[in-house]
């Protein structure tokens, strides 16, 4: 039997390090159970309520028993988001994580101040929830179809105005986006959110616009806004009638705002985000979480990591695009 210069035979090194490399496989498995190993925060770069919330707060409940530690929720609202998200990205803790939307990618481009980048600063866990757009214009408007409301904006050019919740909101770049598709000319009216809007909306005072589901959805069926079409890739439950844009022939206005979970770059071990990534597809899959979200106007948005971050880069491509060809500017 060969020896080593110690007197070892090859075989027990071949044997140590087998029995090595055995224990370090046991100990790779051991910490992807073991993560977390205290409380998961999820940040939520806006105050309580909305999408990004709610869907934050419906999966914390979720995933704390899976995960065998306590998910909390912790609002950074601020900056249009920008507060929150650059929060997460500096969280060296290994157990944050942040919800994210729209603004996290429209942010940085609509901004040269704001310094994060998604794809630089954060790993995709996976998207999580989705919840369309409506297009209304006040009940006493002679515009009841779609067709009606792009021929009035070519016919007077300039007079219509759409209102939104604010400078680079996903209401306002939709609005934009439709007066390229659509080769119209819309004047942009801006407001400090949603609940300033609804009235001015709702007395006429604005010929339209944009808005979230759950904001509207009560003033259509009382009859002071009227539905003309919503902007999911299928008719929403709540308004089964109404038409979606690509059934109206406009798929490029297929918008919806979006809620992603994503980890600061290099916080959380492989294993564990692989964890989360199937977790988190599980858990989206549940007639709980079905539920809960259908009562809240959302719906469930499951995607891989890859895809999620594939869908978080073209999505800032596409409203890169708008914001240079309209040429938006931040406040």
């Amino acid at each position: 039997m060969n020896k080593t210069p110690s007197g070892i035979s090859r075989r027990m090194v071949l044997s140590g390090l087998a029995l090595a490399l055995a224990s370090t496989q046991v100990g790779h498995v051991w910490a992807a159970d073991t993560w977390p190993s205290k409380t998961v925060r999820i940040i939520v770069p806006f105050a309580p309520g909305g999408g990004a919330d709610s869907s934050a707060r419906v999966l914390a409940e979720v995933l704390a028993p899976k995960l065998g530690q306590s998910v909390i929720v912790e609002n950074k609202p601020g900056a249009g988001s920008a507060i929150g998200v650059m929060a997460a990205a500096q969280s060296k803790d290994g157990h944050t994580l942040l919800m994210g939307s729209n603004s996290m990618v429209i942010n940085p481009v609509l901004n040269p101040a704001i310094t994060y980048d998604v794809a630089r600063d954060f790993d995709a866990v996976g998207m999580v929830s989705a919840q369309p757009l409506v297009l209304v214009v006040p009940a006493s408007s002679k515009i009841t179809s779609y067709a009606e409301l792009v021929a009035e904006a070519k016919a007077k050019p300039g007079t219509m105005t759409a209102g939104n919740s604010g400078n680079g909101t996903l209401a306002h770049l939709t609005a934009e986006l439709f007066a390229v598709e659509t080769k119209t000319s819309v004047t942009s009216v801006p407001y400090k959110g949603e609940s300033a809007l609804l009235p001015d909306l709702i007395g006429g005072l604005v010929s339209c616009g944009f808005l979230n589901l759950p904001s509207v959805i009560t003033h259509i069926k009382s009859g002071r806004l009227r539905a003309l079409a919503v902007s999911s890739p299928t008719p929403v439950a709540e308004l089964p009638n109404v038409p979606t844009l690509r059934s109206l022939g406009q798929p490029s206005l297929e918008v919806q705002g979006w809620a992603a979970l994503v980890a600061p770059k290099g916080t959380i071990p492989k294993d564990g985000l692989a964890r989360l990534e199937t977790l988190l597809a599980q858990a989206l899959a549940t007639d709980t979480v079905k539920t809960r979200f259908a009562a809240l106007s959302l719906q469930p948005f499951a995607r891989s990591r890859d895809e999620t971050a594939q869908t978080l880069k073209s999505e800032a491509a596409r409203w890169q695009q708008v914001i240079k060809t309209r040429g938006i500017k931040a406040d």
